[in-house]
């Protein structure tokens, strides 16, 4: 069946080209009975949002839906990629003559590459499998869309600077779950590198073409969400909230020399940002202990202030509270909270 087999991995291998080219990893399949295909499908997990939409789940309800029965005997699956666990499952449980496919999957496939469900006796398995049909095609494709995607994450990364530290994302979860609450989203989030090379991450809450928003600024302890449960009467007043975590500081890049911040230095990155952003005339909002840095953005920013607003203290969380720590792991990410500490003392 050498010729037929390569006639219909063929149409499955122009599946996965259509998941590569949304984005998908590149798998297809297709179901076969009495040489006419019943259904197709390819990779969609990502587009449908649906962790089970691998390409033999979706080839496999369409053939049932156009067959009017889900148990699929005397077809044969066709698939691009070597069936993971619960694709092989499926398989069986649709009572399949046989699954053919193309590359295997040394770290997923459960055909015989890492388990063969296919070959349990207790499974009850009558499916058939065969593997290695357009191999070579199918295992290029795959690794064209990776060396694709390396590429662009490549040209999308943002290099730390050798004399900076950069706190992990997944310090960040517990935090992020908290937002919530507030009614602040991941969305809200922004990083971008500084003309320094620093990055430099801020919230940017509320409408964009907001009067006068506010520019909110932390404590010389503590990071953005110091200011969650201001945040939610502002934008529900219409009000733009522009949050930033001063550099050295929550998601921010964090220098390791605590003689790199001065107010002159976060002054300037500051009012580079609000340049890049297009920000006019703004208010400060000002945390317990955020004085410090005024003088210094005054002078860079001069009539762009408006307001300047002190927030009491309750209105804030307080910078003591421990989750605020997740930013500063280890003495080397606190070089900010010391310097800034010592100034605003």
């Amino acid at each position: 069946m050498s010729g037929t087999d390569d006639r219909y991995m063929a149409e499955a291998l122009a599946l996965a080209r259509q998941a590569a080219e949304a984005g998908e990893v590149p798998v297809g399949a297709v179901v076969v009975r009495d040489g006419v295909i019943v259904g197709r499908g390819h990779n969609q997990p990502v587009t449908s949002g649906d962790p089970t939409a691998h390409a033999e789940i979706v080839a496999l309800r369409e053939a049932a839906r156009a067959l009017g029965n889900y148990r699929l005997t005397d077809c044969t699956l066709y698939v691009t990629l070597e069936p993971c666990a619960m694709c092989a499952q499926a398989a069986l449980h649709a009572r399949l003559s046989r699954v053919v496919y193309g590359a295997p999957e040394p770290r997923t496939g459960a055909a015989g590459s890492v388990v063969d469900l296919f070959a349990q006796p207790l499974l009850n398995a009558h499916t058939a499998v065969q593997g290695g049909v357009l191999a070579t095609a199918a295992r290029d494709l795959l690794r064209a869309f990776f060396a694709q995607r390396r590429a662009q994450r490549r040209a999308q990364a943002q290099p730390l600077r050798d004399d900076a530290l950069r706190t992990p994302a997944s310090a960040f979860h517990a935090v992020w779950q908290r937002a919530a609450a507030w009614g602040i989203a991941a969305a809200a989030s922004h990083t971008a590198a500084m003309p320094d090379g620093l990055r430099l991450h801020w919230l940017d809450l509320g409408p964009a073409d907001a009067t006068l928003p506010w520019l909110c600024l932390h404590g010389p302890m503590a990071w953005w969400p110091q200011w969650g449960p201001w945040l939610p009467p502002r934008v529900a007043a219409g009000d733009r909230c522009l949050v930033p975590d001063l550099i050295g500081f929550g998601q921010s890049d964090k220098p390791k020399k605590p003689a790199w911040h001065t107010p002159q230095r976060h002054a300037a990155v500051l009012s580079d940002w609000l340049d890049t952003l297009a920000v006019g005339p703004c208010r400060v909002a000002l945390a317990p202990g955020a004085e410090w840095l005024l003088p210094a953005l005054r002078a860079r920013l001069g009539e762009r202030i408006r307001a300047e607003v002190a927030v009491p203290a309750p209105d804030l969380l307080p910078p003591a509270a421990q989750w605020l720590d997740a930013p500063f792991p280890d003495r080397g990410h606190r070089a900010g909270p010391r310097a800034l500490g010592a100034a605003a003392a």
